[in-house]
């Protein structure tokens, strides 16, 4: 699947950015039944349309993302256009039926390939090779927010101590990084279209982040307690098997399993399958009479 090969909006220039934010708004959001069927239909025919679904009604995560990636003196277009990669190859590696919603599965893809593009962007000399200096270049910023808001210039002493215990990097690495990114950092007043509109028009919320993950978080404890409840509707045979193949750390062979449970090894595979549709098929239901599947 390729940008090339399918319709939404394209980002060619700063000046387009306000229209492009606008336009992408108007993609509608998915339930999580459609985005279900669509990521079916995609995974099973090569349906280019409803690749092309999933991914419209996903730019405006990109572009969330993307937002707090614009300290690095990079485009921000650029950025973007490197988000919507990452967001076009979750589409692709998107399995539905593990049961999560894309958008939780996308955002991990959509930063990697966001970072990836900065890191190329930015020679390792000016970044540092080691993983703690790298670490610190994605997080200065969002920590310099967090202590010294709108600090410009050489951090205080006991900012740069701070910063260093908790990147477990030394103070003169952080003092080094943040002059680095300082001159790189670009004003939220600059203009980013012709209607005026301002960096700080489209900021995220600092806590972007934690949203994220809070949702994930949140997203987890609901599919662990669908899956708790979930599970008692299988007999005591699929409840093992299933455990031992799918749910355990270190899933057991099915040469293990045949010899534990007399039986052959294509008929352990068979049982596993059943148990994990009829778990599946009882946790989507649950979902949908607990209200649980609702939009990104």
């Amino acid at each position: 699947m390729s940008s090339t090969s399918m319709k939404f909006p394209v980002l060619s220039n700063e000046g387009g950015l306000s229209a492009y934010l606008n336009q992408i708004k108007k993609f509608p959001m998915l339930d999580a039944e459609e985005e279900y069927m669509l990521a079916k239909n995609w995974k099973s025919t090569g349906n280019v349309k409803s690749a092309e679904k999933l991914v419209t009604s996903h730019l405006r995560l990109v572009a969330k993302i993307a937002m707090g990636y614009k300290g690095y003196g990079l485009p921000l277009n650029e950025i973007i256009s490197e988000g919507n990669v990452g967001l076009m190859q979750a589409v692709k590696k998107f399995e539905p039926e593990k049961g999560f919603r894309l958008a939780t599965y996308a955002m991990w893809w959509i930063k990697a390939s966001i970072q990836e593009y900065i890191l190329r962007s930015w020679s390792l000399v000016k970044i540092g090779t080691t993983t703690a200096q790298k670490k610190l270049f994605f997080n200065l910023k969002k920590l310099k927010n967090q202590i010294a808001p709108r600090t410009e210039g050489d951090l205080k002493d006991e900012h740069v101590k701070h910063i260093a215990t908790r990147l477990n990097v030394a103070e003169d690495e952080v003092v080094s990084m943040n002059r680095r990114l300082s001159g790189k950092e670009q004003s939220l007043n600059a203009p980013i279209g012709e209607d005026g509109d301002e960096w700080q028009d489209w900021v995220v919320d600092n806590d972007m982040d934690q949203e994220l993950k809070f949702a994930q978080q949140e997203e987890m404890e609901q599919r662990k307690n669908l899956l708790k409840d979930s599970i008692k509707i299988l007999n005591d045979r699929e409840r093992q098997i299933l455990n031992a193949r799918r749910l355990n750390d270190e899933p057991e062979t099915l040469e293990d399993l045949s010899k534990k449970f007399k039986i052959s090894r294509e008929r352990i595979r068979q049982i596993e399958n059943k148990a994990f549709e009829k778990l599946q098929k009882h946790m989507l239901n649950s979902a949908k009479s607990k209200n649980l599947l609702t939009a990104n």
